[in-house]
């Protein structure tokens, strides 16, 4: 059986209501990405970075995955798939893809202050003074700028294996997500499913660009795949 691998940015989730990461001035739901999103902003106002990802929290149990996230999911009847996501949404799992790796972390979680390994579970809202076994605080479980992307190297790693890759609903051009593009084997098919896509067709070996969004996207990708 082949082995697909699937790269997922913003744009397979905004179908389903989740606004994209960052709008075009820059802000994430009207603030400053610095204030909501690095370990500096958490330090300066807690209160306000925990509240931000109360109301995400909130947003994303309110919204189902869409047909693209089925899509993938039918996927699995023909191939063996292996998904890599830079959303911290769970919709994907709850599509019912069984091997999703995300890479900025999950947004239905939280951990340690001090240990990064101490991860929980997390639906409700998270307030000061909710502390991990340790007695420190817990903060939401999200790779922010500035820190180290853990599951970079598994990624590394499932992305060498593909015997195909598919990119949908992101840009490639935020690192280092963007470049595990450049660890598949030399020839290997590449489909690429944006409604703007800002690569050309030259840009890989093997490439096909199907401009389109995610759902309508994944369609098409389903008739060229599953026809083969």
């Amino acid at each position: 059986m082949k082995k697909i691998v699937v790269l997922t940015g913003a744009g397979i989730s905004a179908e389903s209501g989740i606004n994209t990461f960052r709008d075009a001035d820059g802000l994430w739901e009207g603030h400053d990405v610095m204030e909501v999103a690095t370990p500096e902003g958490f330090a300066k106002n807690p209160e306000l970075v925990l509240e931000f990802y109360n109301q995400r929290r909130k947003q994303l149990l309110e919204v189902s995955p869409n047909r693209a996230h089925s899509n993938l999911v039918e996927l699995e009847n023909n191939f063996h798939v292996e998904i890599i996501t830079q959303n911290v949404d769970d919709l994907h799992e709850r599509a019912g893809s069984k091997n999703v790796t995300h890479l900025h972390g999950e947004l239905l979680k939280v951990r340690s202050s001090i240990n990064e390994n101490a991860i929980l579970e997390w639906k409700k809202d998270l307030v000061l003074g909710d502390l991990c076994g340790n007695k420190s605080q817990l903060r939401p479980h999200i790779v922010w700028f500035g820190e180290m992307v853990p599951m970079l190297d598994k990624a590394v790693e499932i992305t060498q294996t593909a015997d195909i890759l598919i990119i949908i609903g992101t840009s490639m051009q935020v690192y280092p997500a963007a470049s595990l593009v450049n660890y598949v084997k030399p020839y290997t098919p590449i489909y690429f499913i944006d409604p703007k896509p800002s690569v050309s067709k030259n840009a890989f070996n093997n490439l096909t660009i199907i401009k389109d969004v995610a759902s309508s996207g994944t369609d098409e990708l389903l008739k060229i795949l599953i026809t083969k």
